[in-house]
């Protein structure tokens, strides 16, 4: 089974988070008047990928979100091999953006509020393992400076209850998931496990960040 069906507990739970206020605007942010032309890629896992890939595809300045794996040493992993959590990867999200229209700091903002929970180890919700670890993979010096810097300040506000559990490491290698766990929400809509635990993320998303939501959401 690919996916645990979610109780109405927390089904409810999530439906609460969709309610929550927005996180503070990270203070350490790229200067998009410093950005070359062209877009860019970030590397986010935060769970299972189908709701961080949606929560992305419906971000204005994102042009691009595709489900897969990274943090790992099997090179070429399955979805099988990877639920072992034997693999060392996590289900992974590669966002390409226009950093001129939306920026990493606030893709790392709208990472932290509504995608996932950074608290949790090891975990999201009702799925268990490494696989589903909250974890930031930066490309570059700069990626990682804006990241650390906004752990260090959401955990010095006290934003949450206990610290931030988000691995912060350089990325190896991306590598796509299958062809059917892409724009998997978009496809699959009714599914318990979307209507519980996705569709309230994105609900959150638009409360939260209604200037960050794009007029139509990405599509295959």
């Amino acid at each position: 089974m690919l996916r645990q069906i979610r109780t109405l507990v927390v089904g409810l739970a999530a439906t609460a988070a969709a309610s929550a206020a927005p996180l503070p605007a990270p203070k350490h942010d790229a200067d998009p008047r410093a950005t070359t032309s062209g877009n860019e890629t970030a590397v986010f896992a935060g769970g299972c990928f189908w709701g961080v890939e949606a929560i992305f595809r419906h971000m204005n300045g994102v042009t691009r979100a595709v489900s897969g794996y990274a943090g790992g040493r099997t090179p070429d992993p399955s979805y099988e091999m990877v639920s072992t959590g034997r693999t060392g990867h996590a289900e992974s999200v590669e966002v390409t953006f226009d950093p001129k229209v939306v920026s990493y700091g606030q893709l790392l903002r709208v990472f932290f509020s509504v995608a996932h929970d950074p608290t949790e180890l090891n975990r999201q919700g009702p799925d268990v393992g490494t696989q589903y670890r909250s974890a930031i993979y930066y490309r570059n010096d700069e990626q990682k400076r804006i990241a650390s810097a906004y752990i260090a300040q959401l955990d010095g506000a006290k934003v949450f209850p206990v610290k931030i559990v988000t691995e912060v490491a350089p990325l190896a290698k991306f590598y796509p998931a299958e062809a059917y766990h892409q724009d998997y929400l978009a496809r699959h809509p009714t599914q318990p496990y979307i209507v519980y635990n996705d569709l309230p993320k994105l609900e959150a998303l638009k409360k939260q960040f209604p200037s960050l939501v794009a007029p139509k959401p990405l599509a295959n």
